[in-house]
């Protein structure tokens, strides 16, 4: 959770408003601010969130357009899960080009040693104020990188990746180097239905860091998908185990993709039986090959989650093919355990 340090950044001006006016607002922007953050500090975020646009409003109608207000608005609906409250914020504030980097001006008072906060106009004064020493400015670290990266997140898990690869994409020409805006365009391709372009942005990834297990295990996905890179797939996710070795996504992946559509091999096999014996047989024979071969990622895959029933029964099966009856009990076995303590559906 982000710190937030806040305080009234403005006094209303009873030149302007008058005084009954001016102390009537600065008392609803005391109030609303105080409101705001005892609600963050509290992580009641929902009502957090409408208290910041309120303090931002009044600010406004006090003169000071302040969107870091709004920014925590955006950032706590985001912490209260408002995704669609969150975006519109988020959204806004990346179209205004905020940056949320401000200036603070101080100066230090001789008599008491009190180091004071000051207006940009009243600092440039003071200056002249012989009672006044040690005058600093310090600027506040830019937001925009957050506002990118959050606003991105928010868009994919709200399953809009079209709206969020224009977002990505108008960050990366900002920040070109974003790392996390790099992973999250690559996620991005995937869900507008972009499949070249999330390929490619795996291997980008992976070429900068090729010990992400992860990656290579989705790399791996994308490849088993299309029979003619089924052996980069393999390799792919023989790569995400080595790096992961309790990987058992990938353990699954290896068996079913290097036993292949074995429903359609099976169909295939029982048409030629009367008609075209040999060649049955010879179908066969290349499916208990695949079999044999798929059998150590099978094994490896029951060793890292000996509670999935379906490594139990894919493995019982690979057991039925290779005909090893005596482990084809034991997972026999392993499976009416596992089914009967499963819940009732």
């Amino acid at each position: 959770m982000k710190k937030l340090i806040l305080g009234i950044a403005i006094v209303a001006s009873a030149f302007v408003f008058g005084q009954k006016d001016a102390n009537a607002l600065n008392a609803q922007l005391q109030a609303a601010n105080k409101a705001a953050m005892d609600a963050y500090n509290a992580k009641n975020y929902a009502v957090a969130a409408p208290k910041f646009v309120e303090f931002y409003d009044l600010l406004k109608t006090a003169g000071q357009d302040n969107k870091i207000y709004m920014y925590y608005a955006g950032l706590s609906h985001a912490l209260a899960n408002n995704s669609d409250e969150s975006i519109k914020i988020y959204t806004d504030l990346v179209n205004s080009g905020f940056t949320g980097v401000e200036t603070t001006y101080t100066a230090k008072e001789k008599k008491s040693g009190q180091v004071v906060n000051l207006d940009k106009a009243t600092w440039e004064l003071m200056k002249k104020n012989p009672d006044y020493s040690d005058f600093k400015t310090e600027q506040s670290k830019s937001v925009e990188p957050d506002l990118y990266e959050t606003l991105t997140s928010l868009l994919l898990n709200a399953k809009k990746g079209n709206e969020a690869l224009v977002i990505i994409e108008k960050g990366l020409a900002k920040f070109p180097n974003n790392a996390k805006l790099k992973e999250a365009q690559t996620n991005a391709f995937l869900q507008s239905g972009n499949t070249d372009k999330f390929v490619n942005g795996l291997k980008e990834q992976l070429a900068k860091n090729p010990n992400d297990a992860t990656n290579w295990y989705n790399l791996g996905v994308m490849q088993s998908k299309t029979p003619a890179t089924v052996a980069e797939a393999l390799e792919s996710f023989k790569k995400a185990v080595e790096l992961k070795p309790d990987f058992a996504d990938a353990y699954q992946n290896l068996v079913y993709t290097t036993i292949g559509d074995d429903a359609k091999i099976v169909a295939e096999i029982n048409a030629l039986r009367k008609d075209k014996p040999d060649d049955a047989s010879k179908l066969i024979d290349a499916r208990r090959e695949r079999f044999n071969k798929a059998l150590p990622f099978a094994e490896s895959w029951y060793k890292v989650a000996p509670k999935n029933i379906d490594a139990v029964t894919t493995l019982k099966e690979i057991y039925i093919v290779t005909k090893n009856m005596d482990k084809v009990k034991e997972m026999k076995a392993k499976e009416a355990e596992l089914s009967a303590a499963a819940p009732a559906k």
